[in-house]
């Protein structure tokens, strides 16, 4: 298996004081990991710090076998992508401004950078908001601006290249998002899996996580409780311990993964 990212014994949080502690991890390239656990279970604690944007308390956190502190800002935004849960931007920018700044962290050129901004806007069905002004857009709109953001970082020179080597990392990426547009997310998440891109995310809406993951992380109370295929881990039982809810788990009648559903 090829690595791409690894944490042992990872400690994360604020001030000093851990919101989770001893992750254990390691990522493939073109994996899907998603990441399941109640509000406050520490999985934007840990996306934060794949990013790179919070420091470890204790532990080791490498990229592509080299630890993540070493990286350079710069040389690490070439590499690693992350939508936070909210984004917040008060400038009057347009979409296609807000989309361009995931080209900072690259010098392939104007040709190139416009090529990409083209093929993203088109992929995330923004191509028609582009003129518009960011503040102006609907919830939903805001975040495949965003998303289409973090896609222009990235990508290098073109559109179409392999993504080896590259990291996406995925805070609620559904929300506000309209049933085409979660299933337009879904096929972006697996076209760049498939072209060897590896995929962090965290969403609630578990029927969603289901369909995209290959494995599923499982926090509660800021440790990792389980590491497993959603098949093993999206089971009445343990959805009922981990949640405290009872609930009701049946295959999907197509694909065969499982569906979650309240058991009223």
């Amino acid at each position: 298996m090829n690595v791409l990212l690894e944490a042992r014994g990872l400690s994360a949080g604020w001030g000093g004081c851990p919101v989770l502690s001893g992750v254990d991890l390691e990522l493939a390239a073109g994996e899907v990991l998603g990441l399941l656990g109640p509000n406050g279970a520490g999985k934007s604690t840990l996306l934060r710090a794949m990013a790179g944007d919070l420091a470890p308390l204790a532990g080791d956190l490498s990229l592509d076998g080299r630890p993540l502190a070493e990286w350079a800002p710069e040389a690490r935004a070439r590499r690693v992508a992350y939508l936070p849960q909210a984004s917040t931007l008060a400038f009057p920018f347009t979409v296609h401004e807000v989309v361009m700044l995931g080209r900072l962290p690259h010098s392939a050129g104007r040709t190139a950078d416009d090529a990409i901004v083209a093929a993203v806007l088109a992929s995330t069905d923004t191509t028609h908001l582009a003129g518009r002004l960011y503040t102006l857009l609907s919830g939903g709109e805001q975040q495949r601006a965003q998303l289409a953001r973090v896609l222009c970082q990235l990508l290098h020179r073109a559109p179409d290249e392999p993504l080896d080597g590259r990291l996406l990392l995925l805070d609620e990426p559904s929300t506000a998002l309209d049933l085409r547009h979660q299933q337009l997310l879904a096929d972006t998440v697996r076209d760049l899996a498939a072209r060897g891109c590896s995929v962090v995310l965290s969403l609630h809406d578990l029927n969603l996580l289901s369909s995209l993951a290959d494995r599923l992380l499982v926090l509660a109370g800021g440790e990792c409780r389980a590491l497993d295929t959603p098949t093993a881990l999206l089971t009445r039982e343990f959805l009922g311990e981990l949640f405290g809810t009872e609930l009701a788990v049946q295959p999907h009648p197509l694909k065969g993964y499982p569906l979650v559903f309240p058991a009223l």
